[in-house]
């Protein structure tokens, strides 16, 4: 097997799922926001009304707290981690999801509304 890096893996994810924008997933009706990042991350704000599921509980936790045919955009601090997480989601039977370029770093920048 070759030997790939995490920037190899999160690339690749990449090409399999959908990247939205702010203005993008601002305008998605019904849409669940995913936040993906640590706690300590979470705990410094977050986008209104956003679940919390930390990337590495993510395939343990999801099922409980999002339906399959939600319309999902997750969200990192740079949109990395949340690229893997929607490829993850998709591979689980997740159809709507996407990632949102730029993550929680273009929201602020975009005067994305913030809690927390």
């Amino acid at each position: 097997m070759a030997i790939r890096s995490g920037s190899d893996l999160i690339s690749d994810a990449k090409t399999r799922i959908p990247e939205v924008g702010v203005a993008e997933a601002q305008g998605m009706p019904r849409v669940v926001y995913l936040d993906v990042r640590e706690p300590n991350e979470w705990n410094l704000g977050r986008i209104p009304g956003a679940k919390f599921i930390p990337r590495g509980t993510l395939e343990t936790n999801v099922e409980k707290q999002i339906p399959r045919d939600a319309n999902v955009v997750i969200y990192c601090a740079s949109g990395n981690r949340s690229a893997l997480a929607a490829d993850t989601m998709r591979e689980m039977g997740y159809e709507h999801v996407a990632s949102l370029r730029g993550g929680f770093r273009a929201w602020i920048d975009a005067g994305g509304e913030v809690e927390g």
